[in-house]
């Protein structure tokens, strides 16, 4: 312990002493989060929706035909109560859920007005207003073709609610998104230079010929970095609850687990590349270049995936910053417990202990 402690005092020196490493560690994620958070918006196609009909008289049927006929939403109708919409917007398999009251179509033809519920996932506010208002569009449509010279005073009220997200805060969206990206990208970029740094310093040999075993020189490198990643995280989370208003609604303390756990998959993933690189130069192009393209189109912030061919969902799911994004929505921003991201939570572990196999293996106590 003695010696792995040394080796981690010499990292954090050769960390401090490096300007350029504090200014992409520091600098660049507070000029990110708060540019991201304020100018950044999207929108949302081919909606997953969950329709609950109390009512199951013709004009509900014609108005859930006409939201099938559409290329906005796919409908999910197996529902049999509030109870079934609830669960479906907590584990997330739905973006907004459509609730017909019993009565709906007697209340229409015979009141001359009906109210219909849209309930959409407030955590994600532009396509929530996106899905809100092309429902909305929808239902005025079958409102016209129930009265088109307007004799009949026919007249559905949509009751709009955004879960999660009540004031819609467009930042909500974001904040998750551009933590993913900004831990993957920089993470990973300052790890990746920190074994080709010795090789091109020339000081790997002391390190070869020290008797200090591989996996300790890689947790040696990695610690320091995880430590000032830990310090990065909190600034950001500083800078997203008091100065864009962002409130963390479940556990601080889950959320400081699964954020570390990402860093360290993060990190694994930069001692890989460092591995089997031989330029820093070249380290840096494979981080900035071959991840970042990946880490924004298929975390699911910018382009949503349901838009996507299934290959390109497929590929999706190699990508760590796609699972954190979706544990610091359901953790952060709908505040839900450990139980709601189990699974995601095995997989981060299960590709960090992969690229930390890999990158033992790949590391090489010769030089060439």
């Amino acid at each position: 312990m003695k010696q792995l402690l040394v080796f981690i005092r010499k990292e954090f020196y050769h960390v401090f002493r490096d300007r350029r490493t504090l200014l992409v560690m520091f600098g660049l994620p507070v000029i990110q989060i708060l540019l991201f958070g304020y100018a950044m918006t999207s929108e949302m196609k081919n909606a997953p929706i969950l329709i609950d009909d109390n009512a199951r008289d013709v004009q509900t049927e014609q108005i859930i035909h006409k939201i099938k006929a559409s290329s906005y939403f796919t409908v999910d109708e197996s529902v049999s109560g509030y109870k079934d919409v609830e669960k479906a917007f907590k584990k997330g398999t739905i973006k907004c859920a459509l609730i017909f009251p019993p009565g709906f179509g007697n209340d229409l033809l015979h009141n001359g007005r009906a109210a219909v519920q849209i309930i959409a996932d407030g955590s994600d506010p532009n396509t929530a207003k996106t899905i809100i208002n092309y429902l909305t569009a929808i239902i005025n449509d079958y409102q016209q073709q129930l009265s088109p010279a307007a004799t009949l005073p026919y007249k559905i009220i949509p009751e709009t609610r955004m879960l999660y997200n009540e004031e819609g805060n467009g930042s909500l969206i974001f904040i998750p998104g551009v933590m993913a990206l900004i831990l993957m990208l920089v993470c990973t970029a300052l790890t990746s230079v920190s074994i080709v740094k010795e090789k091109e310093l020339g000081t790997m040999e002391v390190l070869l010929v020290s008797p200090f075993k591989p996996v300790m020189v890689l947790i040696s490198k990695a610690v320091p970095y995880l430590v000032l990643s830990l310090i990065n995280f909190t600034v950001i989370v500083l800078l997203s609850v008091f100065v864009l208003n962002v409130e963390i609604k479940g556990s601080v303390l889950l959320l400081f687990f699964e954020s570390t756990l990402f860093i360290i998959t993060c990190l694994s993933f930069g001692l890989l590349i460092s591995n089997i690189t031989s330029s820093q130069q070249t380290a840096l192009l494979i981080c900035m270049m071959g991840l970042m393209l990946p880490t924004m189109v298929f975390t699911g912030f910018m382009f949503p995936l349901e838009n996507m061919p299934w290959p390109f969902r497929a590929i999706s799911n190699i990508i760590p910053s796609r699972w954190y994004y979706l544990i610091i929505k359901a953790v952060m921003l709908k505040g839900l417990g450990f139980e709601y991201v189990w699974k995601e939570t095995l997989v981060l572990i299960g590709m960090t202990v992969f690229l930390l196999t890999i990158a033992l293996k790949k590391f090489k106590i010769r030089l060439q």
